[in-house]
């Protein structure tokens, strides 16, 4: 089966740019949960050899967006709704300490380019929030956390948090997208936010991550019991006599 959206990808760092197509699919959607792919599928897909697509699918494996199925080649990994509340948590975690602890110091380092960058990502992101576009939602709000996490100079939890965030889309999107109009319904503070750090207010920093958290965990929360409660009532239907 052809892999959603697939076009030519030039040769130039094959491995990075088909770990971040198949990353793009799957953040989509195209590549839902439980999709089950080979090697050769996708080397053929994106015209390419064998080796930079198996690398490319074992970075993705260790992002823990795909898994290694034993002579069957990948699947694209299943997370739960307890695998995202234990995400969100230390989520949660990690960027309360990061900015309760670094904001003096993110305050005296950043450059005025960083700041300039960081405040076109809020207005971007909080722009598609409020148009409720998830598609455009999806890209600006990665880019935004990125940065603004990025700002306290410590790559590893800049990665780390990136890798959460790419991982709670995959399980919420499929769920966000079956909302009719998403307009209203999404976290919009992200001005707001980056003018807290900016003047290096850690309290308030951490009240706008927490309500960010807060909101998106219970938008979340509300349509996974949604969905499950449909189930349960067509269940029900079909066993009734």
């Amino acid at each position: 089966m052809p892999v959603p959206g697939a076009s030519p990808v030039k040769r130039n760092t094959l491995r990075q740019q088909i770990a971040d197509a198949l990353c793009d699919e799957v953040l989509a959607g195209r590549l839902p949960a439980g999709r089950q792919f080979t090697v050769k599928e996708i080397a053929q897909q994106y015209g390419v050899s064998a080796t930079p697509v198996r690398e490319a699918l074992l970075d993705l494996c260790s992002q823990g967006l795909l898994d290694v199925e034993e002579h069957r080649g990948f699947k694209v990994h299943d997370f739960t709704i307890d695998d995202f509340r234990h995400m969100a948590d230390a989520r949660t975690m990690v960027v309360e300490g990061v900015f309760r602890h670094y904001v003096e110091q993110t305050l005296n380092t950043m450059t005025p380019q960083a700041l300039a960058s960081v405040r076109r990502r809020a207005e971007e992101a909080e722009r598609a929030a409020r148009s409720g576009d998830l598609d455009i939602l999806i890209g600006y709000d990665l880019r935004f956390w990125r940065e603004i996490c990025g700002l306290v100079g410590n790559p590893y939890v800049s990665d780390f948090l990136q890798r959460l965030r790419v991982q709670t889309w995959v399980f919420t999107v499929p769920y966000l997208r079956r909302v009719p109009d998403l307009r209203g319904q999404l976290w919009t503070g992200h001005s707001e936010l980056t003018a807290a750090v900016t003047r290096g207010d850690p309290h308030d920093s951490e009240r706008l991550i927490g309500a960010y958290n807060a909101h998106f965990r219970a938008l979340i929360e509300r349509l996974v019991e949604r969905e499950e409660s449909r189930a349960r009532n067509r269940t029900s239907e079909v066993n009734s006599p």
